[in-house]
């Protein structure tokens, strides 16, 4: 089996490396750490050798990177066909990648206004029309996938898979900005978060030290 190394960033801040790190860890696969930190203007401190775009994640595969989280989630689903990492049935399967891309290319205004930040605390911050069309939107994926193909366990597709891993952090940023949810919606972030993989994450980003004043916007408010 191929030698997996992954490279990541801070774990209180790095939103894009928690998913396949949570993947990773949540199916079972062996892997390497490799973490570097993010300077005050949030480039990570030693990642030339080992992304061509100078940005965490990377997976490196017998030492060749593949670059970018989603990219990464297809190579570990087929490098490990056996852990189902995609729904097994193809109307499941299509649906759990068209959320993934939409995390992956959407939802800008949350994004920006409510920073991931696992060890602050900052109830109400950056709530605006845009970040509740934004909460709404997931809301509705989250009901969606757990109305349609949850049945048989706690997770969107009722078994862990990609697209838990790309919406962990999203139940993180819920938690820090007490973000008010349907019940069904609290449930299923509660549930992400006490999978063993997002507990331990967050336990390490928990213990960080390293101030990034960029995504601290509410840090002296």
């Amino acid at each position: 089996m191929s030698a997996l190394q992954l490279v990541i960033g801070n774990k209180n801040y790095s939103s894009w490396s928690m998913r396949p790190w949570v993947l990773l860890r949540g199916a079972g696969i062996a892997f390497e750490e490799i973490q570097l930190k993010f300077d005050r203007d949030t480039r990570v401190v030693g990642i030339e050798p080992y992304s061509p775009t100078r940005k965490v994640p990377v997976l490196l595969v017998d030492g060749e990177p593949v670059w970018d989280s989603l990219a990464i989630c297809e190579t570990l689903a087929e490098l490990y066909p056996e852990k189902s990492l995609w729904p097994a049935a193809s109307d499941a399967r299509r649906f759990a990648r068209s959320i993934c891309a939409e995390m992956h290319s959407g939802f800008q205004a949350l994004r920006s206004a409510m920073p991931m930040n696992i060890r602050g605390r900052h109830p109400g911050k950056g709530m605006n029309p845009q970040v509740r069309k934004d909460v709404d939107r997931i809301v509705s994926i989250w009901q969606s996938c757990r109305e349609r193909f949850g049945a048989g366990g706690a997770m969107l597709f009722g078994r862990f898979g990609i697209a838990d891993a790309f919406y962990a952090p999203v139940a993180t940023r819920f938690r820090t900005y007490e973000v008010t949810l349907p019940s069904a919606a609290q449930a299923y972030a509660e549930a992400l978060q006490v999978l063993p993989a997002v507990k331990e994450w967050t336990e390490a980003a928990c213990r960080e030290k390293e101030l990034v004043a960029a995504d601290e916007p509410y840090a002296s408010q």
